[in-house]
Parts: structure tokens; sequence; C-alpha cells
């Protein structure tokens, strides 16, 4: 968790969401690279001078953003990129080596029925690198117990655990398994190999209709301080994320959320 990227919007949750990012990458000793990717389209020849505006209150904007955090001891480098959201913080990602993407539910100030907004939910749905999904408003404190549900345990993708593995050893937290066994079940589903038992306190097995509908139902039971899901195609949030936003009335929790870009 060296490298942690902090893409931001217009939201009024943007200060609070930032000092959370340079509290955590300070537990782990990290950079924070704090963004803003914007599109510009003008009539030709208006272009350049567009940009260099744009370009300039983007980052005047990012400054003044990180003058009214505690950065401690943290480093923290803004940068404006120009492009499609996600394909230009992929690249910022690569060039960046980044570990971890921390993501604000709402990157801009819309209606409080939205859980996850439209740009929040592309970056969740579509990039492929592991996220942290802080809610507004949330103080960085030590997470002491995981809750990590899936509907397959089956991990062949190498290192996909690593950023549960990370916060686990820095924290010394606890992690309890919830295995959701859906009409999508193939034999071998619920093996969970040295890997991640190694991880894992307690395992509890349910049958749901979903991964997501699975969490619903025993997320208070267990009451963690951290919810762990995977990122995948018919993975948790499948139906729900069809549609880049999300409404509360679907989901919503108190908690930050994890998402592993996937094990296999």
């Amino acid at each position: 968790m060296k490298n942690i990227l902090v893409p931001v919007g217009s939201s009024e949750n943007a200060v609070s969401h930032l000092q959370y990012a340079v509290d955590f990458a300070e537990a782990f000793g990290g950079k924070v690279f704090v963004v803003q990717v914007y599109n510009v389209f003008t009539k030709a020849g208006t272009m350049i001078k567009v940009d260099k505006i744009i370009e300039k209150e983007s980052l005047s904007f990012l400054k003044g953003l990180v003058d009214k955090v505690d950065t401690k001891n943290v480093d923290v480098i803004v940068k404006t990129l120009k492009g499609d959201l996600i394909d230009t913080l992929e690249l910022a990602c690569k060039a960046a080596d980044v570990d971890l993407v921390l993501v604000e539910p709402r990157t801009n100030s819309i209606k409080d029925e939205v859980y996850l907004g439209k740009t929040s939910g592309k970056i969740i749905k579509r990039m492929d690198v592991p996220a942290l999904i802080v809610p507004e408003g949330y103080k960085f404190s030590k997470p002491s117990s995981i809750l990590m549900a899936i509907k397959s345990a089956i991990i062949k993708k190498e290192n996909a655990l690593q950023p549960l593995k990370d916060i686990t050893t820095k924290f010394n937290a606890t992690v309890d398994l919830l295995l959701v066994k859906t009409p999508y079940h193939d034999e071998g589903d619920f093996d969970v190999n040295e890997e991640l038992s190694s991880l894992v306190r307690n395992t509890t097995e349910s049958v749901n209709a979903t991964t997501f509908q699975g969490v619903l139902e025993h997320f208070q039971s267990h009451n963690p301080d951290l919810l762990c899901v995977v990122r995948r195609k018919r993975g948790f949030f499948a139906k729900k994320w069809e549609k880049d936003t999300i409404l509360r009335k679907d989901f919503f929790i108190k908690t930050p959320v994890l998402v592993l870009s996937g094990l296999k």
C-alpha cells in the first residue's frame, strides 16, 4: 500500500475524503496521488486555450484542497489529467504503480438518495485496480474486524488477496468469511485454499440469490469495521452495477468497502 490514488470531483465531502486518504497512507508509509480528470469538447481553434484554462483552474482547486488537509508526513502529489475518465485513471495507476484507489461514494454533490454516483460507479465497476469506498464524512480508524463476502473461494489470480493481506497485517485485523451459495454455484466454490484460510478466523455459509443479498442478511450480525467484496462479471452487486449509479435504498452501509480486483 505504498501508492494510493485519490480521484477528486466537486463534492462537499472532498476535504474529508482526502484527509482519510492521508491518514490511511500514513499508516502504511505511502504516497497519495490526488488527481482530477477533465475532458473538453469545443469548437475547432479554441481547444488549446480552453485546455490551459481548465488545467490551471483544476490544479488550483486541488492545491487549495490539499491546503485544507493535515498532510502530516505524507507525500501528497497533485495532478490534473485530460482524457476519458477510466482510461486516464488506469494509465495513471500504471505510471504511479498504484496499489489502491480510494473512492468517494459521490464525487459530485448530487441527490441524497444516491449511495454511489455515476463517476464513482464507473471507477468501481470498470477499473481493474483494488479500490476502497469510503463513506462520506468517515474518519480514519484502524479496522479490527473485516467481513469478506464471496460466492467462490477459488483463487487463480496472482496477488489477488494482497490488499486484504496488507490491511489485516498492518492493523492486526480479524477476517470472517461469508461464503454465499447462489444459483450459479459450482462444485469446489467453497473449497478454501491455504492462502485464504490463513487469513480467516470464522467461516459462515449462506444460501441467497446473490452475494449482495447474503451480505444484507449477515452484515448486522458480524458488524464489521470493513466489508471486503470481489469485482467480477457476476460478483457482488452484479445486477446493481448494470447501471453505474447505485441508490441508497438498494445498498447503504456506514463502513468502508474494500473491492478486490478479482480472484480469477
